[in-house]
């Protein structure tokens, strides 16, 4: 439709508009009408067009459903098929495997048997030398502690170290370290030896019977028979009487300086005897011990007795293995000798020496146990 035109020479404001001409209200509703059909048709040719599809769709997925389902009948009775077969093939391996396993069982304990035994060839001198190792050094230590001497036990661990040196095992250097420290620690170690100490008492009984005393003591018969037959030798003729005289001048010449040269030498000698038991009637000597002069000549042969028993007594102790017993008896023993024997002879000093060597020696002390080397050879026989 055509606008109602304006005057141009009018203003905007001042334009009149016209009204457009109106059509019918029937032609308007057949319009909406035909426009509502039209609208209703296509969305039924859209929804025949959607059912049609889906229809096309459901027929083409029930095919596949079927097609599929049928394979997979098929593949459900191969896979059957296929489960039999290989559960037979495992009922057959588990078999196998089985009889295997027990093969390998036979074969790994025949082979154990072969290695135990070819260990047991191989290492059955080794063993066997550890072990008499091991029983000589036991029977060693039990001499030791039975004599009390260490002698035994320094022997044992000095041969079983020879036997290791010439076998020359590396598997037994620790068994030789374990020995040579053990061997060491028994050689520093002060033991006393009880048969040494045995002899050296010995020695001293035998010692104490020729000791002199401080007291007066009377000769022996021999020793005084001796005497005499010494003082009524007669002098050779041909050396002077001047020269017998000089050779002793303290007793020949003190003797016979009071008799006159024309004597004959019988009556010289007769002299000479009767000089010498008069010098030993009387002897002055110096005493530091007063009570040693207290004893009376016949009882020396007590005291040298009761000297004696107190060392037996001493040395049995000693063999019983009683130190303080024995340390005690010879302390005794070296009171006596002091206060009552001539300490300025040679034999009362070589006494009190050995009973001081003695009671020096005689001391509580323990053979040590070789508990390294026992350790060392007790893992050495366990293999490790």
């Amino acid at each position: 439709m055509n606008e109602p035109s304006r005057d141009p020479s009018l203003p905007p404001e001042t334009a009149v508009a016209t009204p457009l001409p109106t059509q019918p209200a029937p032609v308007r509703a057949m319009r909406w009408r035909a426009v509502l059909w039209l609208l209703l048709a296509l969305t039924s040719v859209a929804a025949l067009a959607v059912a049609w599809s889906g229809a096309q769709r459901v027929s083409a997925l029930e095919q596949e459903l079927v097609r599929r389902q049928q394979d997979s009948a098929g593949e459900s009775t191969e896979a059957r098929l296929l489960a039999k077969q290989a559960q037979d093939v495992s009922r057959e391996a588990v078999a196998k495997a089985t009889l295997l396993e027990a093969r390998v069982a036979e074969v790994a304990l025949q082979r154990s048997q072969v290695e135990e035994l070819m260990q047991a060839l191989s290492r059955s001198r080794d063993e066997n030398l550890v072990a008499d190792i091991d029983a000589g050094i036991r029977v060693a230590l039990q001499q030791a502690g039975i004599t009390g001497s260490a002698a035994p036990l320094v022997a044992a661990l000095k041969q079983a170290e020879e036997r290791l040196a010439r076998v020359n095992q590396p598997r037994l250097e620790s068994v030789r370290r374990a020995i040579a420290r053990d061997l060491d620690r028994v050689r520093a170690t002060g033991v006393a030896e009880l048969g040494t100490l045995a002899i050296k008492l010995d020695e001293a009984v035998r010692l104490v019977d020729e000791a002199p005393l401080l007291a007066f003591e009377a000769p022996r018969p021999e020793t005084r028979s001796a005497r005499a037959a010494q003082a009524r030798a007669p002098t050779p003729a041909t050396v002077p009487r001047a020269a017998s005289a000089s050779a002793a001048p303290g007793t020949s010449a003190a003797s016979t300086a009071l008799l006159p040269e024309w004597l004959p030498e019988s009556v010289t000698g007769w002299w000479r005897g009767v000089w010498f038991e008069a010098r030993e009637l009387l002897r002055v000597s110096r005493v530091d011990h007063p009570q040693a002069m207290l004893l009376a000549p016949e009882q020396s042969f007590f005291l040298r007795e009761n000297l004696k028993l107190r060392l037996l007594n001493a040395r049995l102790a000693l063999l019983s293995r009683q130190f303080d017993i024995a340390q005690t008896d010879l302390q005794t023993a070296l009171d006596t000798v002091d206060g009552f024997f001539d300490r300025s002879a040679r034999k009362t000093a070589l006494l009190a020496e050995l009973l001081r060597s003695v009671a020096q020696q005689a001391r509580q002390a323990g053979v040590p146990r070789p508990d390294d080397t026992l350790a060392a050879l007790t893992a050495a026989a366990a293999g490790r």
